[in-house]
């Protein structure tokens, strides 16, 4: 009978550590795939920085008089530059966006600026770059959300604290930029 009960304990203890280690395993995943969803806008945030100083040097030759809109996009690349961390380089994203967005809309002002191929070229990169970016923004915030759920669920929760996991914000749109575009077909 001795036997037995040594055998269901030493079965017990063996499934125990094995579901331990299972579970330790699956955080590990979701924490790497987390930083690997961060790490793929990164590379695009990246790009789209590289991209922008061709782009303003474009618009610089055409649009003399816009001085600011291109010194917001400036601005905008040099907070990319200071970024560290994920909510810094989530505002510095907003910050282009924003700065980006205002500088087509005024190369709609300039006709021989929209004829101009290179002009065209990048815009279309950037463009494409933003979209990416927007993809990646939404599979990095499913990813972070899975893993927020994760170390915040029983038993999970219990070998995320021993392991130190704490939870991950989410890419998050400022506040302007949820805010109503105003359009105007005035006079």
């Amino acid at each position: 009978m001795g036997w037995i009960v040594l055998g269901i304990v030493a079965f017990s203890v063996v499934g125990f550590v094995l579901y331990s280690i299972g579970i330790y395993n699956g955080l590990i995943r979701l924490k790497h795939a987390v930083d690997r969803s961060w790490a793929n806008i990164d590379v695009l945030l990246k790009q789209r920085h590289d991209e922008v100083p061709k782009l303003v040097a474009t618009v610089k030759g055409y649009a003399k008089h816009e001085r600011e809109v291109l010194q917001n996009v400036i601005e905008a690349r040099s907070a990319f530059d200071r970024a560290g961390s994920v909510a810094e380089k989530g505002e510095a994203d907003s910050l282009m966006r924003s700065a980006l967005g205002r500088l087509f809309a005024v190369a709609e002002d300039y006709p021989e600026l929209k004829a101009d191929q290179s002009f065209v070229m990048l815009q279309e990169r950037v463009s494409g770059i933003e979209d990416g970016i927007a993809d990646r923004r939404e599979f990095f915030n499913h990813s972070v959300n899975a893993f927020n759920v994760r170390i915040e669920q029983i038993p999970d929760i219990v070998i995320a604290r021993l392991i130190g996991l704490q939870s991950r914000e989410l890419f998050e749109a400022r506040g302007e930029d949820r805010q109503d575009v105003s359009i105007d077909f005035g006079a």
